[in-house]
């Protein structure tokens, strides 16, 4: 069959980050693109993921900004906070967010299907409304969704995708989970006046992150009144007439909360896909095996992002989108993500930002190296009286003096460790950033004096 049969030159399953950028990079190159998504344009991160839950993590801060602001001589008579309208207004903003992601495919000529594809055939796939289409390449771009843990009552628990659309915030949360969005929400719900507990699996929040960031936001979060059960399964979630949940968690009595959240992780979107029938292989947790250039083991179906269960940040999905668009349809020499010194952040109270090696791993790989470090109080934090702690990591590779880790957890973290990111990411060294000239004051410039 040459490509004048097929009906288009790719077909994409799941129109979020990676997807968007694939099928728009692809008709740039002057393929004839189709797209399917059975929900909303813009995947994960634009309708119920990153976007909207940065703007609760803004809304969220001005709880304590509010508070702050007397010391600096500002005095907020009647302050209050209205849920409903920030939950309204965030909601608008994913709808226009969602209305330019829809207008750029159709600005590059991609071909949009509001509605489930599977594929059913060699090359072949089959939307909901019963039509077939055929494509010479396939990229799945599905994503993930929150994992529900299997439990008596779960039923009754919402996961993240329902935590943007709640009536009111619970007086009492509890959040099962101790990765970056249970902290995440535990931060956002706390500030806005819930009463939060996490449950985790484990004694470990955060695994991956460097061990003194984790230890120091755990300190910050039970100062502020944060509780936590490590070591803990659910028994059961009974729902009481009055609406409340009665929980019982092992080794716990019962207790009532007006919330369960489950943030136990993310699973690959592969059910119903129809991959089996072409044989696209899986791996252990349903994600779709790919090699470096995203290709699955059936030469024409490729995978990017949450999907593959590589890196679940939306970044990556986009460049993963980006370099198969390219190499595929493309004039230039086919290339490959380096998913290697990937930067991120978690967007707790306060937040945290990390990139490369944690001083275990660097300790564990390298042998010998050098840890500067920095533990500070905010000059916001002290003019306000607030006894809040920031802290920065270098870890530093002594056989070279490169730099193979910075982490960091204080305000405006992320914002700081961007740039940062692109130093470890240029492999520059200790004595480069010795050599800068700090700007003063701020707390970015501890990365260029620390000792």
């Amino acid at each position: 069959m040459d490509d004048t049969t097929y009906d288009y030159d790719l077909f994409t399953i799941g129109i979020g980050s990676g997807g968007v950028r694939a099928s728009r990079v692809a008709a740039a190159h002057g393929a004839r693109v189709a797209a399917a998504e059975e929900y909303r344009v813009g995947g994960t991160c634009v309708i119920r993921g990153c976007v909207p839950k940065k703007m609760l993590v803004y809304g969220a801060q001005f709880a304590e900004d509010l508070e702050d602001a007397k010391q600096f001589g500002w005095d907020i008579q009647g302050k209050s906070f209205d849920w409903v309208r920030l939950r309204d207004h965030v909601q608008r903003d994913i709808d226009r967010l969602e209305g330019l992601y829809g207008e750029t495919l159709s600005n590059h000529n991609v071909t949009v299907y509001h509605e489930r594809a599977e594929i059913t055939g060699d090359h072949e796939i089959t939307l909901a409304s019963g039509k077939v289409v055929t494509a010479k390449y396939i990229l799945v771009a599905t994503g993930a969704q929150p994992h529900m843990p299997d439990f008596e009552g779960n039923e009754h628990a919402i996961t993240s995708n329902e935590a943007f659309h709640l009536d009111e915030i619970p007086k009492r949360i509890l959040i099962a989970g101790g990765g970056y969005i249970a902290n995440e929400f535990a931060g956002i719900f706390q500030e806005f006046g819930s009463k939060v507990t996490i449950a985790n699996r484990s004694d470990v929040i955060l695994r991956g992150y460097d061990a003194a960031l984790r230890d120091r936001l755990l300190q910050i979060s039970l100062t502020k009144g944060i509780e936590f059960c490590f070591n803990v399964q659910f028994e059961y979630v009974k729902k009481q007439d009055d609406g409340t949940l009665l929980v019982k968690l092992t080794g716990h009595d019962e207790r009532e909360f007006d919330q369960v959240m489950i943030a136990t992780g993310r699973t690959p979107n592969t059910k119903g896909l129809g991959l089996e029938k072409v044989g696209v292989e899986l791996g252990d947790k349903g994600e779709i095996v790919v090699d470096a250039a995203s290709k699955t083991n059936v030469d024409y179906i490729y995978a990017v992002g949450d999907v593959t269960d590589r890196v679940q940040l939306t970044p990556v999905a986009i460049r993963e989108g980006q370099a198969f668009a390219d190499s595929v349809f493309g004039p230039g020499e086919p290339y490959t993500v380096d998913h290697s010194c990937i930067p991120s952040a978690v967007f707790s109270h306060p937040p945290i930002a990390s990139v490369g090696l944690t001083e275990g791993e660097a300790r564990n790989t390298l042998g010998s190296i050098k840890v500067f470090q920095s533990d500070f109080r905010p000059m916001k934090h002290v003019v306000a009286g607030r006894n809040e702690r920031g802290l920065y990591k270098m870890i530093v590779d002594a056989a070279n003096d490169r730099i193979v880790g910075i982490h960091m957890i204080a305000p405006e973290a992320p914002e700081i460790m961007q740039a940062a990111a692109v130093a470890v990411k240029a492999g520059l060294t200790k004595a480069d950033f010795d050599a800068t000239t700090a700007i003063h004051p701020t707390m970015a410039e501890e990365l260029v004096l620390l000792k």
